[in-house]
């Protein structure tokens, strides 16, 4: 098993500049506590976590509905095929969202999943949260719930994402009497964004948010709306979220274990790279190369209470992948030198990836 933990980079100089998610940057100042707000997420939240600190730093914000408006840049985003409005569907044509959070200072979360034709699907958990003496609604009632407190009800299957989800049906029989077209892309795609906040007075939250594995068989739900697994958030010690394979993460209660680690002493890099392991150690025999490496990607984000931030992903990037999505193996991070990409750690290096991944 081949362990990356890369060195911190000493005077980084501009937003450009890289330092290492293995070790986290150290927050300067005293009293353990940021001297600035601090926002960090899955490399697709850039927008959002500029917003989330921008939120805090200047408005005074809760960390979750900073976090909340972070997530909802993506929500919002037709082109975004991840999450919400334009998320792909489920095998049936369905797009259904699923989301959870976490409020460190009042100790309280919220979840919905498999929920139709509301996008803001995190604003929705979040009520939950705030209305309900329950942690998770799904399905018609996830809806109907949210549908009788004015959120607005439309429909999240986009034209472009009908597209690909016709052309994945196409595609996925030869023997059938649909015909393949070339218009759009019919790859399964996993959509996730999760978010991770801390204020200066070092309260903490946390949301994720996901239109889930496309294709899926319909009421299918991963990790996301499960507290513990999709995030987790303690006031005392800091929040983790995770996107990748949901199935992988909620056997290892990845968000969870993240937290205790850093607990127990670990900062919030090494505290990813040890539930990637624990995550790779609950891997059934199917999902293992013949040389017991994973045959999926998975992903953890944390952030501590004192604003160190880290994450970790199971495989090294190659260079076609970042040539292709810029984000691959990267996290997004917004503090007082503003927002930007960062590097994970990762657990296996390229060269470690089994060949039928390559």
């Amino acid at each position: 098993m081949t362990l990356t933990r890369r060195s911190l980079l000493g005077g980084a100089v501009g937003a450009a500049a890289v330092s290492i998610a293995a070790r986290g940057q150290q927050p300067e100042g005293g009293g353990g506590l940021p001297l600035a707000p601090v926002a960090v997420s899955s490399a697709n939240g850039l927008r959002g976590v500029a917003l989330a600190q921008q939120l805090m730093a200047e408005n005074g914000t809760d960390p979750l509905d900073a976090g909340v408006e972070g997530v909802q840049i993506q929500e919002l985003d037709p082109d975004d095929h991840s999450v919400g409005l334009g998320g792909l569907p489920n095998e049936a044509g369905v797009v259904q969202l699923d989301a959870s959070c976490m409020h460190g200072p009042s100790r309280r979360g919220g979840a919905v999943a498999a929920l139709e034709d509301v996008a803001t699907a995190a604003a929705v958990a979040r009520a939950v949260m705030q209305h309900t003496d329950h942690l998770m609604l799904v399905g018609e009632g996830a809806r109907r719930f949210a549908l009788d407190l004015g959120f607005e009800k439309r429909e999240l299957l986009t034209e472009a994402s009908r597209k690909i989800w016709l052309n994945w049906r196409a595609r996925r029989d030869p023997d059938d009497d649909w015909l393949e077209v070339d218009d759009a892309s019919s790859e399964s795609t996993q959509g996730t964004i999760n978010m991770c906040c801390v204020t200066r007075e070092g309260d903490l939250g946390s949301v994720t948010t996901t239109s889930g594995l496309s294709w899926k068989i319909p009421g299918r739900i991963g990790d996301s709306p499960i507290i513990g697994a999709g995030q987790y958030c303690d006031n005392r010690i800091g929040a983790a979220g995770s996107t990748g394979r949901g199935e992988a993460n909620i056997k290892a209660c990845g968000a969870f274990f993240v937290v205790e680690q850093m607990r127990l002493g670990a900062t919030p890099g090494e505290a990813c790279l040890k539930a990637l392991e624990r995550a790779v150690e609950m891997t059934e025999d199917r999902l293992l190369s013949a040389v017991g490496k994973p045959l999926f990607g998975l992903n953890f984000y944390a952030l501590a209470k004192d604003g160190r931030w880290g994450g970790a992903t199971i495989y090294e990037p190659t260079k076609e992948e970042r040539e292709r999505r810029p984000g691959r193996g990267r996290m997004a991070v917004a503090d007082g030198s503003g927002a930007r990409l960062e590097e994970l750690a990762f657990l296996y290096a390229v060269g470690d990836r089994p060949r039928e991944m390559r």
